[in-house]
């Protein structure tokens, strides 16, 4: 496999991971409610935007190497709901 190839293989890999994070997180700051959370999070959007990416990337490998495959619709979920999370738990909606 080429360098070319990997690093297709590779974006591909976490384009979807980034894409909800980045959904999740534009959306959190859409939501009623959602813009007073996000002041009192003493966190700036592209911060909460890595670290759910990251979280989504984790969950994303762990989805591979428990079904030995990559794409299936239980690991999507599971990256779903671990973003909504890690937003809730990044913005401190708790408080709100």
């Amino acid at each position: 496999m080429t360098a070319y190839l990997l690093t297709n293989h590779l974006l591909n890999f976490i384009a979807p991971a980034l894409f909800v994070a980045l959904c999740v997180v534009l959306a959190a700051r859409r939501w009623p409610g959602g813009r007073s959370a996000a002041r009192s999070s003493r966190m700036g959007w592209g911060r909460q935007f890595a670290i759910v990416a990251l979280v989504n990337v984790l969950v994303m490998v762990a989805g591979l190497v428990f079904f030995s495959q990559d794409g299936k619709l239980l690991t999507y979920a599971a990256m779903t709901l671990a973003a909504a999370i890690a937003q809730w738990l990044l913005m401190r909606a708790w408080r709100a």
